[in-house]
């Protein structure tokens, strides 16, 4: 999963960047040169799975994060900038949401019209594209008809309707074949956009984060399909990073808050993408996989290793806090909590499985 961070000048997107992936980056010598990170996800269940098996490894599921310059039409009409952004599974656009008489800003703060003005860049450079290959596959009609070349002109038409209207092709509704149509041409408005608030410090910092989606007028946009939004504050996060676990705890403690917003940040993305996670625990390594919702057991094997999908029988599956709660698969075993599950079944998120195969 890879998703790109993008945002205006002086919105706090690279300092984002640099304490998700704890990066060390020297001043950009080109600023619309992309850097490449990756964050482990948290995930507390994986690590009290660890407390329970005392594993040699631990390994948390990972997302890569890519960082580019500030976005804008100039940027998206250089062919490396755009590059960059057309091969992520998501955006997340760090909107300022802060004051800080430091920082400059022109006019007014407004997340809002920030996050409408970015959007409709993006929708103009898809228009660009789409454009171009409608005449394109409007010549090759002429010479020859076929019904391949009909369908994508009939997609390619309502596409370019959906944006002209000023609507985002996240938001258009295909069929799997329209998708698998347009894949090729990654179009930047069609990735799901998580937008992601960056506020000022409080003393009240826990509800200023609740908050700040409704009180800067976000809400409806980030209902609709494919987008999300979520909160963090840049300086606390930025703090935290440098801080050990505890000292952490007692840090985000004093704001009113369980968690970082990195943590909740990193979740926002799995979940607006479809992603979640199942587990494989033992005394070698407990590890957390990556795999979409609504995946079937021989595919969620193919994700540890190809022939364990190829040679699948059955996975021995237990949901994690039923593990805990037992104690032991032996003891899991004996209650009856711990099932045999064919490749049919639909993994759930957060379930425990050993794969048993005749490779």
């Amino acid at each position: 999963m890879k998703t790109g961070i993008i945002g205006l000048p002086q919105v706090g997107k690279t300092s984002l960047f640099r304490i998700l992936t704890k990066a060390h980056l020297e001043g950009h010598a080109n600023p619309r040169e992309a850097h490449v990170g990756v964050a482990k996800v948290p995930d507390e269940r994986l690590d009290r799975l660890a407390a329970l098996y005392s594993p040699k490894k631990l390994t948390h599921a990972s997302v890569e994060y890519v960082d580019v310059g500030a976005i804008g039409q100039e940027a998206l009409k250089e062919s490396s900038y755009i590059g960059h952004l057309r091969n992520v599974d998501a955006l997340a656009h760090v909107l300022r949401a802060f004051d800080d008489p430091a920082i400059p800003h022109v006019g007014a703060i407004d997340p809002l019209r920030d996050a409408r003005n970015v959007e409709f860049d993006l929708m103009v450079s898809d228009l660009g594209q789409i454009e171009k290959r409608q005449e394109r596959v409007e010549k090759d009609l002429k010479k020859m008809r076929s019904a391949d070349l009909e369908k994508e002109f009939d997609l390619l038409k309502r596409a370019r309707a959906h944006v002209e209207a000023e609507r985002p092709l996240r938001e258009l509704e295909m069929s799997p074949e329209d998708k698998k149509r347009l894949r090729g041409f990654m179009f930047l408005s069609e990735k799901p956009m998580l937008y992601v608030l960056n506020v000022s410090e409080s003393t009240e910092l826990g509800k200023e984060l609740e908050a700040a989606v409704g009180k800067h007028n976000l809400t409806e946009m980030a209902k609709r399909p494919n987008a999300g939004a979520t909160a963090i504050c840049g300086k606390v996060e930025a703090e935290l990073a440098e801080m050990s676990d505890s000292d952490a705890t007692e840090f985000l403690s004093s704001y009113g808050l369980t968690e970082s917003g990195l943590s909740r940040l990193i979740r926002t993305s799995y979940a607006l993408l479809g992603l979640m996670s199942f587990f494989t625990a033992g005394e070698d390594e407990c590890r957390a996989w990556t795999i979409p919702v609504n995946t079937r057991a021989q595919q969620a094997a193919g994700a540890i290793h190809s022939d364990l999908e190829k040679h699948f029988i059955r996975a021995e599956t237990i949901r994690w806090d039923q593990l805990l709660e037992a104690g032991s698969e032996a003891n899991a075993r004996a209650k009856g909590t711990l099932r045999l599950e064919g490749k049919d079944y639909i993994v759930q998120d957060g379930d425990v499985m050993h794969i048993r195969h005749s490779g």
